[in-house]
């Protein structure tokens, strides 16, 4: 008996030594950073995902297509980027994660539009399992839209939807099989029949299509790898990864403004699964807003404000789509909805931008909550019904007038700004780390640093 409980206590002595070695081994890891739009999009992700690249090795994007838009002003010059992560002006590596749906011809036009503007894009890489866009895909995306007529939700028109589609619906080309040449056109001629059965309007025939991409699948194939595997030994080598989200929380297929969303999960809840990572990899998130909303398209906007006050808005944060170039409809800042994002993905922090946009106002509204059939709630509802009745109820707080763009700290700013972003800050339960009082890297102001 002596001699079984001495054996069973050094065998779990030794497990003891063996797993919490493992344990703090692990939590050695440098753990990842995310960057997420937390209102409907155009937050201005692309800055501050250029800012915190300059010190990461690794910049992931890892869900959506070329429907995002990033604009990065870089050495002087700006530049609009869809597929490209924006740490591509700084980071060693950039990947295209596994929950991306690619475009091959509109990543190499936008590969040699940065050559072409002097950056090198031979740090890419491409998982092997993304999704591949082709252009029946897009075809399908107006098809639907024509279709939905009224009901229509705005969409891109970029195949993002219907290659999602074809995903779920495990009928899609993954990348992998994209750029190995007999097995894409194996599985062109098994897919394109299906479509056609579905849209007797496509014209395509797998010849055009085969003869045109396998020429695009040469240039990408020695990019494509499993950047799962890349990332799992970029954490154990204790390297920085950044993770960039595209869109906004809001339009999460789940979460967002259903049916007036994106067909991917924007915000740190994809990033497991788009990038092909642990959740304990993940250690902040930060959720990047405007001081104001805004929103691109159709769907329900409680706090949506027109006239001339929007016009001024507008005009002031230059707000146009960078991928549509459509007007971006203006509203007040909404609690609720960086109250949803911020549950969703576990925001750590936030970065406020475009503050400078409001100087000048008398006035400023933030919506607290809504009121829905005469009760306060504090939620968007599950309905596009119910959300496009909810009543915003406010708060109002004196404007500013004076100029903040030479501002470089959150002491330098007027009183009335202060106390702005502070009643912001607890409303949405979650601190701000850096504001923005400009489109330069100047004028973004860090409060704490994130990496």
């Amino acid at each position: 008996m002596l001699f079984i409980n001495f054996t069973y206590g050094y065998k779990y002595n030794i497990m003891n030594l063996y797993f919490g070695q493992a344990m703090n081994e692990r939590m050695s890891y440098m753990a990842g950073v995310v960057v997420v739009g937390s209102q409907w999009g155009d937050e201005g992700k692309g800055k501050i995902t250029d800012y915190l690249s300059q010190q990461a090795d690794y910049v992931v994007r890892y869900q959506g297509g070329n429907n995002a838009g990033h604009t990065i002003e870089f050495n002087g010059k700006k530049f609009a980027l869809r597929l490209i992560p924006s740490g591509i002006f700084n980071a060693k590596t950039v990947v295209l994660g596994n929950g991306m749906v690619i475009n091959p011809k509109a990543l190499l036009e936008e590969m040699k539009y940065l050559n072409e503007a002097g950056i090198q894009t031979d740090h890419i890489l491409i998982s092997d399992r993304a999704h591949l866009t082709l252009p029946y895909h897009i075809e399908i995306d107006g098809i639907q839209e024509e279709r939905r007529g009224a009901n229509s939700i705005g969409t891109t028109k970029k195949g993002i939807g219907p290659t999602y589609v074809d995903k779920y619906a495990r009928i899609g080309i993954r990348i992998g099989e994209f750029v190995n040449e007999a097995l894409f056109l194996k599985r062109l001629q098994e897919v394109l029949p299906l479509k056609k059965q579905e849209f007797p309007e496509l014209n395509f025939t797998v010849e055009e299509i085969f003869e045109e991409y396998k020429e695009y699948a040469k240039i990408i194939k020695p990019m494509v790898t499993d950047t799962g595997l890349v990332l799992d030994e970029a954490f154990r080598e204790n390297k920085k990864v950044l993770f960039e989200g595209a869109q906004g929380t809001m339009l999460d297929i789940d979460y967002g403004t259903y049916p007036f969303v994106t067909s991917s999960h924007p915000g740190a809840n994809g990033v497991c699964e788009g990038a092909g990572i642990g959740p304990t990899n993940i250690q902040t998130a930060i959720g990047i807003i405007k001081a104001y909303t805004t929103r691109v398209g159709a769907g329900a906007f409680p706090t949506e404000i027109d006239g001339e006050l929007a016009h001024f808005i507008r005009e002031a944060g230059h707000e146009y789509g960078t991928v549509t170039k459509r007007p971006r409809r203006i509203g007040w800042f909404d609690a609720v909805v960086v109250n949803q994002s911020r549950r969703m993905s576990g925001l750590t922090g936030v970065s406020l931008m475009l503050l400078d946009v409001l100087t000048g106002l008398e006035t400023l509204k933030i919506c607290t909550a809504y009121s829905l059939d005469g009760k306060i709630i504090h939620a968007l509802p599950s309905t596009i019904s119910e959300l496009e009745r909810v009543q915003p109820i406010y708060e109002e707080m004196p404007g500013w007038k004076e100029d903040i763009t030479q501002v470089r700290s959150f002491a330098e700013l007027p009183v009335a700004c202060q106390n702005y972003l502070r009643r912001i800050e607890e409303l949405i339960h979650c601190p701000i780390q850096i504001f923005s009082v400009g489109p330069d890297r100047l004028q973004t102001i860090i409060l704490k640093e994130v990496f």
